[in-house]
């Protein structure tokens, strides 16, 4: 994953940003066939946030890259390339980088969109190092941002009731190593897909049916699929450096499921206390959930320089993958 030089991509900043409005399990309970002890006996969720009416995917993700760029005590002209994993951006194109792009007042370099569903992030970090590798860019900012309450069936408790809106972003630098695992940085990554289940998880809407469409979902299958692969990703992930699971501080994965969460640390052999959760107040917030966990999980003083990490996610496609990481 090296080249000659030996350059890493490392974390030089991170922020997220929550709508206000805060949507605890029991307001579900007046529309639909549920409870906030079935809602958390099943997936650990206890509040989610929505986005306020007119605030969109890249306002969210305005103001989480906005916050990276403070903690990391930049301007957005330091910025050569903004790469944003997201399902709902907010038209079909333009893409919603180039959106923040505008709005963070950067003029030059280059935006795109990454979309990889709840694996999202984790595919617009490995192009983000590619970038840095391969001497594109110096500095890319990651952003993950979401607005899934916009694809919601609110009649299907089996999917509403899970999801969230959110956005989380860091910034990587253009750092020299050693091109030993002790470097700070992006150590290795892994990405997968498997377009044949693609039937288990998708939106029913999209340009051939002229309609947004709702976000449909087999849960039990998508269960199934996720704790073998996230584990799987996670250890292909950290064979590629040489490395354990033993060996890894923190387990950041995508915030989907508690049980999900729980099993693939199980499969890992790695104990909750190991593990960055959040999905109890942000819900499943896809492509945005793993750049949230990281940034509150900085903020709560679990994450420090100098820790190991690997970060996983699988979504829609379906696609899955990881990121070896040393903050």
């Amino acid at each position: 994953m090296n080249t000659v030089s030996h350059s890493r991509a490392v974390v030089i900043g991170v922020g997220h940003y929550l709508p206000e409005r805060v949507v605890e399990n029991a307001e579900f309970e007046a529309s639909l066939d549920t409870s906030d002890e079935w809602i958390r006996s099943r997936s650990g969720i206890e509040r989610r946030h929505f986005a306020a009416e007119g605030e969109t995917t890249s306002d969210l993700a305005t103001k989480a890259a906005q916050a990276a760029l403070a903690d990391a005590g930049l301007d957005a002209t330091a910025l050569d390339a903004i790469v944003l994993a997201t399902s709902t951006a907010d038209m079909t194109f333009p893409s919603a980088a180039t959106m923040v792009q505008a709005n963070l007042g950067m003029t030059k370099g280059f935006a795109f969109d990454v979309q990889a569903v709840c694996a999202g992030f984790i595919y617009a970090l490995a192009n983000a190092q590619a970038l840095i590798l391969s001497g594109q860019a110096r500095r890319v900012m990651v952003i993950g941002a979401e607005t899934f309450s916009r694809i919601m069936d609110w009649t299907d408790r089996g999917t509403c009731v899970l999801f969230g809106d959110g956005a989380g972003a860091l910034i990587l630098e253009a750092q020299p190593g050693t091109g030993s695992n002790d470097d700070r940085g992006i150590l290795s990554t892994d990405l997968n897909s498997d377009g044949r289940h693609r039937d288990i998880l998708y939106v029913d809407g999209g340009v051939a049916t002229q309609n947004t469409g709702f976000l449909r979902m087999q849960g039990k299958e998508v269960f199934r699929h996720a704790v073998e692969k996230l584990a799987a990703t996670a250890e292909t992930a950290l064979s590629k450096i040489g490395m354990s699971a033993d060996e890894i501080d923190w387990v950041v994965p995508h915030q989907a499921n508690i049980r999900i969460i729980s099993g693939t640390a199980r499969k890992l052999g790695l104990p909750m206390e190991r593990v960055v959760v959040t999905v109890q107040d942000h819900g499943n917030t896809s492509a945005a959930s793993i750049p949230l966990a990281l940034s509150v999980g900085k903020a709560r003083g679990q994450i420090r320089q100098g820790d190991m990490i690997v970060t996983e996610a699988i979504g829609g496609g379906l696609a899955w993958g990881a990121v070896v990481l040393r903050w």
